[in-house]
C-alpha cells in the first residue's frame, strides 16, 4: 500500500498520541505501518520536517476546524456551547494536546503551541466579550476555560474513569455574571 502525506501525519498523530514525542520518528512508524523508512522520506526529508506537518495537521484540525465548527451557531451562548461540547467530548480525549504540552519547549512544537494557544485563547475571548464581557473579564474567563479544556484533557489521560463530561455546568459557570 502507497502511503501519502496524510497518511503519514495521521499515523504520527496516533503515534504522538500513544507515546508521546519520542513515538514520532522515522524507522518505527515505518515498521508500525508496515512499509519502508524509504516511503516515509519520500515525503519528508527528515523527522522534523514529518513532526512540523504532523503539528500543522494537529492545529487545523483541532483548532481551525473546530472554530469553523462553532462559527456555524449564530447565538454566542450556543457558540460557547457548542465549542465545550467539541473539545470536552470524552471521545477527543486529548492525548496528543497532553504530549504536545509535554513537549512545550522542543523547537518545532514551541512555536504551533504558542501559535494555537494564543488563537484560542483570543477566539474565546471574543465569545465572551459577545456575552457581554468587557474586554478583561472576558480574557479572565477565557483563560479559566482554556485552562479548564487542558485540566479534563488531562485527566483523561491520566485518568479515565475519574472525569465526568462538565459541559452544562463549564457553561453556566463562566457565563454566569
Amino acid at each position: 500500500m502507497r502511503r501519502n502525506r496524510d497518511d503519514w501525519t495521521e499515523i504520527a498523530l496516533r503515534a504522538l498520541a500513544e507515546g508521546g514525542l519520542n513515538a514520532v520518528a522515522i524507522e518505527p512508524l515505518a515498521a508500525r505501518a508496515g512499509a519502508t523508512k524509504g516511503s516515509v522520506y519520500h515525503h519528508f526529508p527528515n523527522r522534523e520536517a514529518l513532526l512540523q506537518a504532523t503539528v500543522e495537521r494537529w492545529e487545523r484540525e483541532h483548532t481551525e476546524k473546530v472554530i469553523e465548527l462553532v462559527e456555524s451557531e449564530r447565538m454566542p451562548e450556543d457558540k460557547l456551547r457548542t465549542l465545550f461540547a467539541a473539545v470536552l467530548d470524552r471521545g477527543r480525549k486529548g492525548s496528543v494536546e497532553m504530549a504536545l504540552q509535554a513537549a512545550a519547549q522542543h523547537e518545532v512544537i514551541a512555536p504551533v503551541l504558542q501559535r494555537v494557544t494564543e488563537k484560542r485563547v483570543a477566539y474565546l475571548t471574543e465569545l465572551f466579550r459577545q456575552l457581554g464581557f468587557r474586554k478583561a473579564q472576558a480574557r479572565k474567563r477565557a483563560l479559566i476555560a482554556f485552562s479548564l479544556y487542558l485540566g479534563q484533557a488531562q485527566l483523561w489521560t491520566s485518568m479515565p474513569g475519574l472525569v465526568e463530561p462538565v459541559l452544562d455546568e463549564a457553561v453556566r459557570v463562566l457565563t454566569a455574571k
